[in-house]
């Protein structure tokens, strides 16, 4: 099973070329792996349960500081 703070510390290893190339933009790490980079957090959520289901997996944005969640919230992937 992935294991987050190792997810996070493969984005820090990461962080500097994605700031530089990608900033603002959303990043979707799982099992130390970059999974990709999106333009909104809802395709990098979307991918994310699509491939993964519950998780757990890291969706950052680049160059946003981390934030600090409860393990109790949950995203829930709404369709329109």
């Amino acid at each position: 099973m992935p294991d987050l703070e190792k997810d996070i510390l493969a984005y820090d290893t990461m962080r500097a070329d994605l700031e530089n190339r990608h900033m603002g933009e959303w990043v979707l790490v799982y099992n130390e792996a970059l999974i990709g980079v999106f333009p909104a957090f809802e395709e990098a959520a979307a991918v994310a349960v699509a491939r993964f289901g519950r998780g757990p997996y890291l969706i950052r944005q680049i160059g946003a500081p981390p934030v600090a969640m409860p393990a109790s919230v949950v995203y829930n992937l709404r369709h329109a």
